[in-house]
């Protein structure tokens, strides 16, 4: 599950995931049934599980953001059920409406599979982040929030980065200096349509 490697799609394989998830996004922002998927016309690569997230921006701006952590899907199902998910149930923002659909651009962040992060220190935690490169889940008990690597383009300092990701799993800023964390980290594979 989740044997995607970063760099491992094809230029083909990335346009055919912006198709299906801007078809998607379209007919669940109309209030049409998606129509279902025929796997068997796809890459081999499209039809193995994979973790995505999509996210919607508009006008350069955050629009809606959804995805997982765990391959439980095949990838191009997994890219569709988040396209629509992005558009329509983003509670930080109220649905897409189908005449904002132009002006809509689509991301695509395809995940490997997120590994432990060994750490005893707050300090240690600090040096073993690799800005720009890794996404980084945080877990307490029954909270768990992570930010993609392209959040590291907002804040590119490293205790900044976590202050703000434990406020998003809910916690204090300083949540992560005081507390031991279950920490992991993964790599995306991101790509966007090209505006035309």
């Amino acid at each position: 599950m989740g044997k995607l490697s970063v760099g491992g799609l094809t230029p083909e394989e990335k346009r055919k995931l912006l198709k299906l998830a801007r078809e998607a996004l379209e007919m669940g922002v109309r209030g049409h049934r998606m129509t279902p998927l025929d796997l068997d016309s796809l890459p081999p690569t499209l039809r193995e599980s994979g973790a995505s997230f999509v996210t919607l921006t508009k006008n350069g701006q955050l629009r809606g953001c959804i995805g997982t952590l765990e391959a439980r899907l095949p990838l191009a199902e997994d890219v569709r059920e988040h396209a629509v998910a992005a558009g329509l149930d983003d509670y930080r923002f109220p649905p897409v409406s189908p005449r904002e659909l132009d002006e809509i651009e689509i991301e695509i962040s395809c995940l490997t599979a997120p590994q432990p992060l060994e750490y005893t220190t707050p300090e240690e935690l600090l040096r073993a982040l690799r800005p720009g490169i890794d996404g980084v889940v945080l877990r307490d008990h029954s909270r768990r929030a992570t930010f993609l690597p392209q959040v590291w383009e907002q804040l590119p300092e490293p205790e900044n980065f976590l202050d703000h990701l434990c406020q998003k799993m809910g916690a204090s800023r300083d949540y992560w200096r005081c507390n031991p964390l279950r920490v992991e980290i993964y790599q995306v594979e991101e790509f966007h349509e090209e505006n035309e």
